[in-house]
Parts: structure tokens; sequence; C-alpha cells
């Protein structure tokens, strides 16, 4: 497993440098600070501290990490960052509304032979971590839809300077379906093949279809992977907005 992990990342850091060139030394000095911060997160975590609380810093920091050190350019990357953070704290109250129904916190009855030995007295709101869990998972595709949508019409704008409002909010359109389509696709495959092999048991152990969309396991997926979606429409709503909005003063200006 080891040379497995050592092998992919090696390719990984290859292929950074063949398609980015210099800035990939910045991409994955990023992805250096992301795992760091994710550390700093889950230790804070077992320090005691209100895993929200630990969220609502760290968070920003991810977002920040993801966005200004993946783009160059100012206006795109400051609408991509505030509609980040808009989009995290409208999921927020969700997360915590959808824990609060499912209450797939803790472990799994599947997890029961590995666990038989330990002590779960750990002293830890296992509640507030899956909500954590659920936020840290759809960051990523709420960055990276925010700064594409935003790129992505900023370019448009720039390579035609008589566009008119209404092009814009046609152009606009056209861009959201194709971001929203193939980051929806995204969430749904990474979902599904990460929870292939547990749907594969649970079929060949025959269990009833109500046992299988009751399962914590597949369950905590499937939130996580809506949720994500839901991130998604949000952040490709808001970033279209702010780009249309600096579109239409820099229209009155001229």
């Amino acid at each position: 497993m080891d040379n497995a992990l050592v092998v992919l990342t090696i390719i990984m850091i290859i292929l950074m440098f063949i398609i980015a060139q210099k800035d990939a030394i910045r991409n994955l000095f990023g992805l250096i600070l992301n795992v760091l911060a994710v550390f700093i997160l889950i230790t804070l975590i077992n320090f005691g501290l209100n895993p929200l609380v630990v969220l609502a810093v760290i968070a920003p920091v991810i977002v920040a990490v993801s966005i200004f050190m993946s783009a160059d350019e100012n206006e795109v990357t400051f609408i991509a960052f505030k509609t980040s953070i808009m989009v995290i704290l409208i999921l927020f109250p969700i997360a915590i509304i959808v824990q609060y129904l499912g209450h797939f916190q803790g472990f799994a009855a599947e997890n029961v032979d590995e666990l038989e030995n330990l002590s779960l007295d750990i002293g830890v709101n296992f509640s507030n971590v899956s909500i954590v869990v659920l936020l840290i998972s759809v960051i990523g595709a709420i960055s990276e839809s925010s700064i594409a949508l935003a790129a992505s019409l900023t370019e448009v704008i720039d390579q035609d300077e008589r566009m008119t409002i209404e092009q814009l909010k046609n152009q606009r359109k056209i861009i959201s379906e194709q971001i929203l389509g193939t980051a929806t696709n995204t969430l749904f495959f990474g979902m599904l093949g990460s929870s292939a092999g547990l749907i594969l048991w649970f079929t060949r152990l025959n269990y009833r279809f109500s046992d299988i969309i009751n399962s914590k396991l597949l369950v905590a997926d499937v939130v996580t992977m809506l949720l994500g979606m839901i991130g998604i429409l949000v952040a490709i709503i808001i970033s279209g907005h702010f780009v249309q909005k600096n579109f239409v003063i820099q229209k009155n200006k001229i």
C-alpha cells in the first residue's frame, strides 16, 4: 500500500509540473498547506475544542489557500473567495438540520467487529464531528465551481469589449450549465466509486432495501454528495451574480 501511495504521488507531481510548469510549485505548496490545515483541525478537535468553532477558523483558511494559490487574477479569486465563504455559511445550518434528522454520527453496525476491543468513551461529540466532515468534504467542490465560473465569465468579457448585459446573461447560463453538469457528475461518481464495494456487499448478503437506505455508512456518503451538489448550485448562482454585478458597474463607468 505504501508503495502504491508513493508511485501515485510521484505521478501526480510529474503531471502537475508538465501541465502547470512553474505554477506547479505554488499549487503543490497550496496542497501541502491544506493537508496541514486539516491535520491541525483534527488535532484541535482531539484536544477537546468545539469542532464547530475549529471549523469556523480552519474552513476560511482552506478556502483561501485553495483559491488564492491556484490563480493570479485578483478579481476572479476575490469573487470565488467571497462566494465560497457565503456558500459554506448557507450550508452550515443545512448540515446541522440534516445531521439532526439523520443521526448518522459515530460508527455503523458494520464497524462493530473492528471496534470490539476498543473504548468509545473518547470525549468527542460525534454529532459535531459529522457536521465538520460534511462541510470539509464539499469545500473543494464549492471552491472549484466558484473559481471556474468566475474565471470563465471574466475571460468571455475580456474577449469582447462590446458585450451587452443580455449577451453576458446568455454566456452565464451556458457556462453555468456546463460547470453544473460536470461538477455534479464528479461528485456522483466519486460517491459511487467509494461505495461500490459496500453496495455489492449489501446485495450479496441479501440486505433489504430499507436496510440499505438506512445504513449509516451509505447514507453519510449520499448526504455528503447531495450537500456538495447543493453547494455547487448555490456557488454557481452567487459567483455568476458577482461577475454580472461587476460587469454592470464597469459598463456604467464608461
